[in-house]
């Protein structure tokens, strides 16, 4: 085989290529006239390997992320591999049947540093030093012929999109997702600035970005916060009643239409993408003070990106309630023996004190008036008990009507003190409550703490009810 005449080929087909993309699939297509391979040309886009030209295969990885892959494995070192036993390499990536051999070759820019790599598969024997040269010499002459043309060719706007959505998929918590969407619709669009409003139960809110932008993104968050609810809602109700919106660069057009707010923070380009339903969702806004007319395409990938950002929070929320419910008593919604547990893990002796709490005759109240009575009891109890307790004072259900609060103070009469407060926020309903209270020792398990409390507890039952007092030491 003439592989001298395969390379003057490919490298004057590839001076007839006038962008990158066309660069790519001449090489391929000049390697492929003369071999069965399978054949690849990848290329960096942000942080990973896009296929941008393939022939020969069935399957063709479209993207491999950093440290996926043989290909991935050459474009970081910079040198061309050859691999004969290609199952038993860690990284290989199977695409096509019974493979023998691989051939990578990196794609360097006039830096000589990688942009991308070139690699071939054969089913088949070949000379693998002939060809490993060849593939070589293409890979080097692509990469000059590609800094000619001005380098690998930058992501389209769907592939960014796909992009931000693995990352809103990965997000851990609403404002680790409402970050990512941000910095996705700025990226997406091409616009300055991004903002989200969302309703919720005190009405409609701002989110607070990481990466909150000075300019534009900071006027637009002032004139949101300044317009309060009434503005808010009625840009909210513009939003969802008619879907989706954007200039056409006339910002003036904005002010009769609830967007005047945002003109008057300087905005002249706007997409408006409502986010999940009128009464529970939110809109995002995308905006710019350039005057410029964004083209449907890209309103449609926001719309994309709304839709996916409103699944990705509507399953953390649902995912938060859940683990709420699992951590907390459905009758009151006080948290129960898991939260408790946790809580003494990061207790501190001798400042960190149980206050053990038990409802008077509750027995008694659940035999003479029913279950349904007893429920309500509690209900108002633990209300009550929440009221009375500081700010960082924690109330938990232990039992069926015993309750426990962990607090911290500075001496054991302070949390007598609070058991005190306790005993007459229960008087304030009607209700009596024994409270026995104990500070956690050094080195004492917090079973044992709450035990002495609960020995305290029930000895002020014995003494007639309705009291505290402070649990012994040892």
């Amino acid at each position: 085989m003439d592989h001298e005449g395969i390379v003057r080929a490919a490298a004057a087909r590839l001076t007839e290529a006038t962008t990158a993309v066309e660069a790519c699939e001449f090489a391929v297509a000049e390697l492929s006239r003369h071999t069965d391979a399978m054949i690849a040309v990848l290329l960096q886009a942000h942080d990973h390997l896009r296929c941008v030209a393939a022939t020969g295969s069935w399957h063709v990885s479209a993207s491999l992320p950093p440290g996926t892959g043989v290909s991935s494995r050459v474009y970081v070192s910079g040198k061309t591999e050859t691999v004969t036993a290609v199952e038993a390499d860690p990284d290989y990536i199977p695409t096509g049947p019974d493979v023998t051999l691989e051939i990578c070759a990196p794609i360097l820019d006039g830096r000589r540093h990688p942009i991308g790599t070139v690699n071939l598969e054969w089913t088949e024997r070949v000379d693998s030093e002939q060809w490993r040269e060849t593939v070589e010499r293409i890979a080097d002459r692509l990469g000059a012929r590609l800094d000619q043309l001005g380098g690998a060719p930058p992501e389209t706007h769907s592939e960014k999109l796909l992009r931000h959505a693995m990352a809103l998929t990965s997000a851990g918590s609403e404002h680790e997702l409402l970050a990512v969407a941000v910095e996705a619709a700025r990226d997406v669009s091409g616009l300055a600035a991004s903002v989200f409003v969302l309703t919720g139960p005190d009405g409609p809110r701002l989110n607070v970005p990481a990466t909150l932008r000075d300019g534009l993104e900071l006027r637009i968050r002032c004139r949101l916060a300044a317009a309060g609810r009434v503005g808010l809602d009625r840009l909210l109700a513009r939003a969802h009643l008619h879907g989706a919106l954007y200039t056409l660069g006339e910002p003036e057009q904005l002010a009769s239409h609830d967007y005047g707010i945002l003109t008057e923070a300087g905005v002249h380009t706007l997409i408006a993408v409502p986010l999940g339903g009128a009464e529970t969702g939110g809109v995002m806004l995308v905006a710019d003070e350039r005057t410029m007319r964004p083209d449907p395409t890209t309103v449609n990938l926001m719309e994309l990106l709304a839709a996916q950002t409103w699944t990705c929070l509507d399953r953390l929320r649902t995912l938060d309630q859940l683990h709420e419910r699992a951590m907390s008593d459905p009758l009151t919604g006080l948290r129960h023996h898991g939260p408790f547990g946790e809580r003494m893990a990061t207790a501190t002796p001798g400042r960190t004190a149980l206050v053990a709490i038990d409802v008077d005759e509750f027995k008694t109240i659940n035999d003479t008036y029913g279950h349904q009575v007893g429920d309500r009891v509690l209900v108002d109890l633990a209300r009550a008990l929440q009221t009375a307790l500081r700010h960082g004072d924690e109330l938990y259900r232990i039992g069926g009507d015993e309750f426990v609060a962990v607090v911290d103070v500075l001496r054991p009469e302070e949390a007598v003190g609070i058991g005190e407060r306790l005993a007459r926020a229960a008087r304030m309903i009607g209700r009596t409550v024994s409270v026995g209270v104990a500070v956690q020792c050094l080195g004492e398990a917090p079973e044992l703490t709450l035990r002495r409390a609960d020995v305290a507890l029930y000895d002020v039952k014995r003494d007639g009810r309705d009291g505290v007092r402070l649990a012994t030491v040892g």
